[in-house]
């Protein structure tokens, strides 16, 4: 079950991103389904877990957009509401050539997510189910969805992102939370410059209370650490042609395989194949079958 946000996207691909006070040409534009909640759902869809997501989209063409992709990937939307006279929360990315982005987000209908949405996980999840959590929605939505999870006993994940504040009774209730550096470094009030720090940051993080710690870094792979220890994960060497949604894809992909019965190493592993597929194709969100391990580039948007 994911519980999060869902966005159009307008979509500009730049020349190089903007500095302060810059303005720069794009092209396009492209408008296509996003939210890190939405985006994570078709992940963890495509990678072929039971989803059902609970949300709020507004009644324009941006929700129906919204919620034809969620449909079409195979995620259940009974949960997601429909809010009249509300706009869909919207995102603006900026895509270099490189493939880095830049993005900023209207929450829009994502706001009138509440706590009493989350009711819908104490009547739905069990100990065999996995919850996913990120941070585009209201964060006592996040607070009581993670409370009512603990309480059937199911898995609970949390991808701080975007980073922000988040009660230490909510980090201690997590069976993993995933970040990348940035948001680790929000977490921790410290920059995070090289591979030793990160490895830190993450026996810091568990401290906070998450049983298990996923530290991401792009194209240097990520740090797992957990009771076992700290392990390196690396990413798989691929062309990159846009990164935005990477992180999602990564997460859904590593839910998925959570809730499939696999461990957290061989879920990490898969949802690195996963991210290396998404990384080859524009857009935010998935919307075909993911790769085997041969051909992670067979992900297409």
């Amino acid at each position: 079950m994911v519980v999060g946000s869902a966005n159009m996207d307008l979509v500009l691909r730049v020349d190089s991103l903007p500095a302060a006070g810059e303005t720069v040409l794009g092209g396009g534009p492209e408008w296509l389904p996003g939210g890190k909640g939405a985006n994570q759902a078709v992940a963890a869809a495509l990678s072929g877990a039971d989803v059902r997501m609970i949300g709020c989209v507004g009644d324009d063409a941006g929700g129906r957009a919204v919620l034809a992709a969620l449909q079409s990937a195979g995620v259940d939307t009974t949960s997601v509401r429909v809010l009249s006279g509300q706009n869909t929360g919207m995102a603006v990315v900026l895509v270099a050539p490189d493939g880095e982005n830049a993005i900023a987000v209207s929450p829009g209908a994502n706001l009138a997510l509440a706590p009493a949405d989350a009711g819908v996980v104490a009547s739905s999840l069990g100990p065999s189910d996995v919850l996913l959590v990120q941070m585009e929605v209201r964060a006592d939505v996040v607070a009581e969805a993670v409370s009512l999870a603990a309480a059937a006993g199911s898995r609970r994940v949390l991808n701080l992102a975007p980073a922000a504040a988040i009660p230490a009774a909510t980090l201690a209730q997590l069976d993993l939370l995933v970040v990348n550096r940035s948001e680790a470094e929000f977490l921790l009030n410290r920059p995070l410059a090289n591979p030793a720090a990160r490895r830190e940051a993450v026996r810091d993080l568990r401290a906070l209370g998450p049983a298990a710690v996923v530290l991401t870094a792009g194209g240097e792979g990520c740090v797992l650490g957990d009771a076992g220890g700290l392990r390196d994960v690396p990413a798989l060497p691929v062309q990159v042609v846009d990164t935005s949604g990477a992180g999602d894809a990564f997460v859904g992909a590593l839910c998925a395989a959570l809730a499939g019965g696999a461990g957290i190493d061989a879920a990490v592993v898969s949802a690195t194949r996963t991210a290396a597929g998404a990384v080859q194709v524009p857009g935010a969100q998935l919307v075909a079958s993911p790769p085997d391990e041969a051909t992670p580039s067979r992900w297409s948007r």
